[in-house]
């Protein structure tokens, strides 16, 4: 188990790394103002239907479903190509009318905004059909336990993006807009290239190259499976969507707010996005196979054992990531960002959002743990109406937020979601099960840990007070 989260952790690290030394570039050059703004309302708009459509929805139904099928290839050829044929539709509509899908994701912008932002969010849609191909690829490699390409992958696109903008140092920044746009798409395409190399190094080409020769003869014989599998996409589809739709939200509610609340949400959620993906979404890869199959054998009592396992190896690791973010918050903004473009004055503003953030990460990370138990178990109904009740809150505290709070209000939102959803994750999971988990003595290390964290990381705040007013 531990073999393949640090796999994905060390992954994930890597292309993290490389997105920080592009988010640095990317502050430096274009800073925060309308043109950032504008890029990452049109690298949002694909990326929110990658996360509802590719990553987390289908590789949550189809493993499940890959798994339990006698018809692999047949299976997954009819997937592919219904998913890839709705996902090319939806991409040739954005670029058929961009001005409408950039006005539906940010309504503050103004008339001439959105005309100059149309082009980009047309541009970085073909993302969306590369990124699908990925994932699937990515769930059969996952069926083999094989994680690495996945996890590492992502440094491609932060490699394609570094090179466009140390190649539009010169340019203006409209052009280093466009630049960033056609890197997106490049990166895409080598995700997808690196994937279709390990395919084939794992011998699975040739159960690809079967389905799609054998699936208008066996068609028939995988109705059943694809039934289940559209009933249970539709509620996995819309409990994935519900955290991107609250991403939607905040960038729809920081339109109206002063220029660059929405880069200062963006540069924020990077920071948080790091542990939460290096630990808690690590782990969730590596433990789904693995729990659906104990689960698929009824084999309870051993999924909780390794869930279990997991939920400490999270709760230390996030605790001190919260308790680090919350404390040195303006301290890793200002050595990440704070140089050209990026003033002190937008580290400030991105200190209070991140700080916001953090308070939610231990609720989210464990949360995505233990909804692994819900999706292996098909409960993908359940899940939909936990997260849903999750969007509610966030709609509601966002909006009693955003006048006295700003942009930290909607982080702080965003949040407060994330405590209802772990909450009732939880319950679905059982919290007598959850009691025989927290029942040990890791409890009390993690409290003394906790305080001994603190004291030294204030010590160090001390420490670099005159160097950051400096």
């Amino acid at each position: 188990m531990f073999k393949n989260i640090f796999t994905n952790s060390f992954g994930i690290l890597f292309s993290r790394i490389l997105g920080f030394i592009r988010d640095l570039l990317t502050a430096s050059i274009l800073g925060a103002n309308i043109y950032s703004d504008i890029f990452f309302i049109a690298f949002k708009l694909p990326n929110l239907f990658r996360r509802i459509f590719a990553e987390g929805a289908f590789t949550q139904v189809f493993l499940p479903a890959f798994a339990k099928t006698r018809h692999k290839a047949v299976f997954s050829a009819h997937i592919f190509l219904v998913f890839l044929s709705i996902i090319l539709l939806m991409t040739l509509l954005v670029n058929l009318v961009p001005e409408l899908f950039t006005k539906a994701l940010a309504v503050g912008f103004t008339p001439e905004t959105i005309e100059i932002a149309a082009p980009f969010v047309a541009i970085n849609f073909w993302y969306l059909p590369l990124i699908f191909a990925m994932t699937f690829l990515s769930g059969m490699l996952q069926y083999k336990h094989h994680f690495a390409t996945t996890a590492f992958s992502t440094a491609l696109l932060n490699l394609s993006l570094i090179a466009a903008l140390l190649l539009s140092k010169d340019a203006t920044q409209s052009e280093t807009v466009y630049y960033l746009s056609y890197g997106v798409v490049i990166g895409g395409l080598l995700q997808l290239f690196a994937h279709i190399i390990a395919i084939k190094k794992m011998g699975l080409m040739k159960l690809v190259y079967g389905g799609f020769k054998h699936l208008r003869l066996k068609s028939s014989q995988i109705k059943a499976e694809t039934k289940s599998f559209r009933n249970n996409f539709f509620p996995a589809m819309w409990g994935n969507s519900t955290a991107q739709v609250s991403a939607f939200l905040d960038t729809f509610l920081a339109s109206f707010l002063v220029t660059g609340s929405i880069s200062y949400l963006y540069y924020a959620n990077r920071i948080f996005q790091l542990p939460l993906a290096l630990f808690a979404i690590a782990t969730s890869i590596a433990l789904f196979p693995r729990v659906a199959r104990y689960l698929r054998n009824k084999d309870e009592e051993k999924a909780i054992l390794f869930l279990g396992r997991a939920f400490w190896f999270l709760a230390f690791i996030l605790t001190a990531s919260t308790i680090t973010g919350i404390i040195l918050a303006q301290e890793i903004t200002w050595l990440l960002f704070q140089r050209g473009a990026f003033s002190a004055e937008d580290t400030i503003n991105t200190t209070a959002v991140l700080q916001m953030y953090m308070v939610g990460l231990l609720p989210f990370g464990i949360q995505k743990l233990f909804a692994l138990w819900l999706y292996a178990k098909e409960m993908q109904m359940k899940a939909a109406k936990i997260a849903t009740l999750s969007l509610g809150v966030y709609v509601t505290f966002a909006l009693l937020f955003i006048q006295p709070l700003g942009v930290a209000g909607l982080a702080l939102a965003s949040t407060l979601g994330g405590f209802v959803s772990f909450t009732f994750t939880i319950k679905a999971f059982g919290t007598q099960n959850f009691y025989t988990i927290l029942r040990s003595k890791n409890m009390v290390y993690l409290l003394f840990g906790s305080v001994i964290l603190i004291v030294v990381l204030l010590l160090l705040k001390g420490f670099l007070a005159p160097y950051i007013a400096a």
